[in-house]
């Protein structure tokens, strides 16, 4: 059942991502020339899970929000993501060939049109949150871009690939991996799921609430990741696998092994349920995802 809601999520993202990244101008654009938006569609409509949206959506309707402007906020954070992975799979980052089983944008088209498309990804997503389209107040248009700016950047997930390419010529400790993996990965979900306060307008203590759920949604999915590139393979995970292990990167799961990284999972998915608690029956799907991230298999 979670998954099919997944699901559903998902085909709404991507119908309203085809309608963003149409070839027609908006007012004040000039022209798309066809083949940087081409390189972008190649990035964002590959399919995915679309998780972050999803989280996004899903905490708005905990509170009540609108669904449409939460759907428009889902794409614009999927658009950022996107742009993250287009310059992570580049030979000057993590070199990769394949992403969601296809070719990465930089094999598909070139290394130049790669980065241009990320560029036009990353800054599409504040255009997409600011437009007139997304009915939120501009108060709190103004906190999601300030909180997506400050996830996105220097101080998050920019910041944590920063990090985990020094961790290729020096492994971090414990405390540092933990860092590392907060920024990357976790500054992106924790904004997912703190968006949804924000768009509904919800009260502080919500908010904070919705954001250390996500914080701990970010620490399980990126344990869960280093589970699967040490245990699953290329063609079930859509990428290449085992990458961590061969350019030295220090992982949780290398420094404390399998058995414990299962546990701890399991720990963090119990304290993010009890975080939920109070909203009772309400944030289920929300607790389903907890779970789903946690032990997924792709």
């Amino acid at each position: 059942m979670f998954e099919d809601t997944l699901l559903e999520t998902a085909a709404r993202v991507q119908a309203l991502l085809t309608e963003l990244l149409q070839p027609k101008a908006e007012e004040d654009e000039i022209e798309r020339p066809a083949p940087l938006l081409a390189a972008m569609r190649h990035a964002v409509l590959n399919g995915g899970k679309r998780l972050r949206p999803f989280l996004v959506v899903e905490s708005a309707r905990l509170f009540g929000g609108d669904a449409t402007a939460a759907l428009r906020v889902g794409a614009a954070l999927e658009c950022l993501h996107c742009y993250s992975l287009v310059h992570d799979d580049l030979p000057a980052m993590d070199n990769d060939d394949l992403r969601r089983g296809q070719p990465t944008v930089h094999i598909a088209f070139d290394e130049a049109t790669a980065i241009l498309a990320g560029d036009s990804l990353l800054t599409f997503a504040f255009d997409v949150i600011a437009a007139p389209e997304t009915t939120l107040t501009d108060s709190a248009k103004t906190t999601l871009v300030l909180a997506l700016a400050r996830a996105a950047g220097m101080g998050g997930m920019a910041g944590g690939q920063a990090l985990d390419l020094a961790a290729e010529k020096q492994a971090p400790d414990e405390q540092g991996i933990v860092t590392l993996q907060a920024m990357k990965t976790g500054a992106l979900l924790r904004f997912a799921c703190e968006a949804g306060p924000v768009i509904a307008g919800a009260a502080a203590e919500d908010r904070q609430r919705l954001r250390a759920f996500g914080a701990l949604i970010g620490r399980a999915f990126q344990l869960a990741d280093d589970l699967l590139d040490l245990t699953a393979d290329a063609k079930t995970m859509g990428k290449a696998t085992g990458k961590d292990a061969d350019r030295g990167k220090g992982t949780l799961v290398a420094l404390k092994g399998q058995a414990w990284a299962e546990t701890e999972l399991d720990r963090l998915v119990n304290e993010a349920v009890t975080l939920l608690s109070p909203y009772g029956d309400k944030a289920a799907t929300l607790i389903a995802a907890a779970r789903f991230v946690a032990h997924r298999k792709s």
